[in-house]
């Protein structure tokens, strides 16, 4: 959930501040820190998963399935010189089934209290805090915001830049070409750039945002680089317990046809709105995005509105309950890409 959010709904509820990760150590120049989440969620859908042996086989029963997690990370620091400080972060997501578990975060940098932040590793892409515009649901994603290009979203080779002016933050981010190779000895890589900036105009309430990304795929023996764009741009408005968002996406062969597996341009929009009473955060979001064909012709890639409530009982420790209205057509997607989803979730935050 949006950041801003829970800061909302904590101080609504009269609570003492978003919950923080524990300091383990520090001295007159260093600190270390250690934080994360457990996090239980039961996810019932029509269409719990595909059958991968026949994916034309598709399950229809109304199936409950574990996905929760547990994610652990360490924040250290150390004063370099005035004003300047050393800083590295690692984060890790554990689930049920390990193959699944992932580095989120692994980069270490330099900040400067005045000129901002560089590190590199596995870091935030740029586009990020604009889609938070709108991906501010308890469990359900950002239908449009979710499809990033990976060298705008968190990715590792990268070399970022972060800077806080006032009310001004700006971003910009570099993905070096890799040395990755497949089995063939064919080169295999993603890389480029995204860059973004948000403004929130004074005391009124009101943020604004824009960002764009590029980035060229070269994959196997397709030995030409695929150029894919993206361009975002993003509203949002505060007003005591209200919140709304909204985005925009403009994309260039940055997507793919749920249809034809085809590679395709993309425009897409979401909207997001919020509203805390007492400890309680009520929130609904809807996304579309579609392809662009000839003769004005498109393909629904997504189309969702989200539901849910989320229940502090304090800093530390949440409850909530989500549903996904998915309004693709079954016919043309599948089964499995155009059912609904209801979750249920409790977390605890350390």
């Amino acid at each position: 959930m949006n950041k801003h959010l829970i800061a909302l709904a904590v101080t609504a509820a009269t609570l003492s501040g978003a919950a923080s990760a524990a300091q383990v150590y520090s001295d007159d120049t260093s600190s270390l820190a250690i934080g994360g989440r457990v996090e239980a969620r039961a996810l019932l859908s029509e269409q719990a998963e595909n059958n991968l042996v026949a994916p034309t086989l598709q399950k229809t029963e109304n199936e409950v399935t574990d996905i929760s997690r547990v994610r652990v990370n360490i924040d250290a620091k150390t004063q370099i010189a005035d004003g300047v400080q050393g800083i590295g972060f690692y984060e890790r997501e554990f689930k049920d089934d390990n193959s699944d578990d992932e580095n989120r975060y692994m980069y270490a940098g330099v900040n400067s209290d005045q000129y901002g932040q560089i590190v590199y590793g596995k870091a935030d892409g740029s586009l990020g805090m604009l889609t938070d515009f709108t991906d501010i649901m308890a469990y359900a994603g950002s239908v449009v915001g979710g499809t990033k290009l990976a060298v705008a979203d968190r990715t590792t080779n990268n070399l970022a830049y972060t800077g806080n002016f006032g009310d001004l933050t700006f971003k910009a981010n570099y993905v070096f070409s890799g040395a990755d190779y497949d089995t063939a000895g064919n080169k295999t890589d993603v890389h480029g750039f995204s860059t973004g900036a948000v403004y929130k105009v004074a005391d009124t309430g009101l943020a604004l945002g824009a960002g764009y990304g590029e980035q060229r795929d070269q994959n196997g023996v397709n030995t030409h680089k695929a150029r894919s764009e993206q361009t975002f741009a993003t509203a949002s408005y505060t007003m005591g317990d209200l919140y709304f968002g909204g985005l925009y996406k403009s994309g260039r062969r940055d997507g793919k046809n749920l249809v034809t597996d085809a590679v395709t341009d993309t425009q897409g929009y979401e909207f997001a709105a919020a509203y805390t009473m007492g400890k309680t955060v009520f929130t609904t979001t809807y996304g579309f995005m579609k392809d662009e064909n000839a003769h004005n012709v498109y393909d629904e890639l997504a189309n969702a509105a989200a539901v849910d409530a989320t229940y502090y009982f304090n800093s530390n420790f949440r409850t909530y309950a989500s549903y996904t209205f998915n309004m693709l057509d079954k016919n043309k997607v599948g089964k499995v890409a155009a059912s609904d989803e209801f979750v249920l979730g409790a977390r605890y935050d350390f």
